[in-house]
């Protein structure tokens, strides 16, 4: 029997080989934090797997001085599919950003991405209205923003889907609210029948559930720090 693929996932690298940008201020885990990516991944993922990256990759500011950071990840085992975090300042055009990605390392921008019975979709997303709490003019405007964004990306996906693709949606901003109400985002994903949504952005002493289960989406909080600097396993083909 041959080796069976796995699909994991990890967000907020924030990595910053050409720069100086300490994260240890959201906490001590974050204390040679590269060094404990790299074991964790090591151990954990084969090079016949796929890693999503749901964003915050690189804080360098201009795509030049983020290709040692995606030349970091390349060297990492496994087959990487990236989307956009709001801290990737060097990610201006996906075309740029896709004529320097290492062999390993896929972008997704209102496209998708098939690997066997996989569909992988993915786009950054933006805080949401809380509860009892609208946005500002500005924030709701880019909010409806990413909303068609990621229509744009659920209509690519729906386009190629078999009757068994399992579908898995990277957002980079936590898609539901604190509460869990739901949003805009979370009734395209039950629109669409997403399977799994894996997301990010948070870091520190939040508290945001790593796993929850909402009108049967599973949802993965992945950002590093609080999944130990360890990928999360999705699924085991």
């Amino acid at each position: 029997m041959g080796y069976r693929m796995k699909i994991f996932a990890i967000s907020d690298l924030h990595l910053s080989f050409n720069c100086d940008k300490p994260m240890d201020i959201f906490g001590g885990n974050w204390e040679n934090y590269t060094d404990k990516i790299r074991n964790n991944w090591i151990e954990t993922v084969d090079d016949e797997d796929i890693v999503l990256i749901a964003g915050d990759i690189s804080w360098a500011m201009k795509l030049d001085e983020a290709t040692s950071d995606l030349e970091w990840v390349d060297k990492l085992p496994g087959k990487k599919i990236i989307i956009k975090g709001n801290h990737e300042y060097w990610w201006k055009s996906i075309s740029a950003v896709r004529s320097v990605l290492p062999n390993s390392i896929s972008a997704i921008q209102n496209d998708c991405i098939k690997v066997g019975s996989y569909i992988i979709c993915g786009t950054r997303g933006w805080t949401v209205p809380e509860t009892n709490k609208p946005l500002s003019d500005e924030d709701n405007k880019i909010y409806k923003r990413e909303v068609e964004r990621l229509k744009l990306t659920l209509a690519s996906m729906q386009s190629i889907r078999d009757g068994d693709d399992k579908v898995i949606v990277m957002i980079h901003y936590p898609p539901y609210t604190f509460d869990k109400q739901e949003t805009e985002f979370t009734k395209l994903f039950e629109e669409f029948n997403v399977d799994k949504v894996v997301f990010g952005h948070l870091h520190g002493r939040v508290k945001c559930d790593k796993f929850v289960n909402l009108n049967g989406i599973d949802y993965y909080f992945t950002s590093c720090d609080h999944i130990d600097m360890k990928p999360v396993l999705l699924y085991e083909d």
